[in-house]
């Protein structure tokens, strides 16, 4: 029988595993980030409880850091949701590349698997789509286990507080770069995908250099976005 993609059950519990387990190479980078978010959130002036609330409700790691700087500096909140909001601009190009995958999912379960996605969760469903299909529950797996240990490690940070030393000294903060290369280099398959990748990566580093801010994050999406389509346009005339 057909599985329903609008059923969370109708992915099996092995798929929900799997996605899990996917998702724990990268919940090494996560940890860190998640500890000095809490020990930050404290430094600006939040209490433990506001800290851990914005983790989860928030839930986006980049935006949570310019958030907590930006309170810091005593800028206005109506800046401050407005920054955070141009910092998540790449979810959009990131959802519309699933929508077709998720289209005959109940509104719920969109809107639940829209808010766990991050960039880290989005990484593993997409190379797991490319080698074995969509999952609603592998992309839930792999979105949980990210935002429990988001939530876990920020309480812990604001919990301890001046009392841990900066957690990104550890290193594991590589392991986030470290394991989206290895998701990376497969799907470097043909020369588009090759040149989209220069293209980003190009971008990505001369836009960190020159740009205000994250703006470099956006630039590169919508760099990659463009050639891909470009070069894709062009092949498909050529046929």
């Amino acid at each position: 029988m057909k599985k329903n993609p609008s059923d969370f059950k109708g992915g099996s519990t092995a798929e929900f595993t799997e996605g899990l387990r996917s998702s724990g190479p990268i919940l090494l980078g996560v940890i860190p980030f998640g500890i000095t978010c809490g020990v930050m959130g404290l430094t600006a002036g939040l209490t433990p409880f506001e800290t851990v609330a914005m983790s989860l409700v928030v839930f986006a790691g980049a935006a949570q850091f310019i958030a907590i700087t930006m309170i810091t500096s005593g800028a206005a909140w109506g800046l401050i949701v407005l920054t955070t909001l141009i910092v998540n601009l790449r979810h959009l190009l990131m959802g519309a590349s699933l929508a077709p995958s998720m289209a005959p999912l109940s509104l719920p379960g969109k809107i639940l698997l829209s808010f766990l996605m991050t960039d880290e969760a989005y990484a593993v469903t997409v190379s797991r789509i490319d080698s074995k299909g969509y999952s609603p529950a592998f992309q839930f797996g792999a979105g949980i286990s990210i935002y429990v240990t988001w939530g876990v490690t920020t309480l812990a940070g604001a919990l301890a507080g001046s009392r841990i030393p900066d957690p990104l000294a550890w290193g594991l903060d590589f392991a986030l770069p470290a394991t989206f290369l290895v998701l990376l280099l497969p799907r470097l398959k043909d020369r588009i995908s090759l040149t989209v990748c220069v293209v980003a990566g190009v971008i990505s580093v001369a836009g960190s250099v020159y740009l205000p801010g994250k703006w470099y994050m956006i630039a590169a999406a919508l760099a990659a976005v463009i050639t891909g389509g470009v070069l894709e346009g062009v092949r498909a005339r050529g046929k």
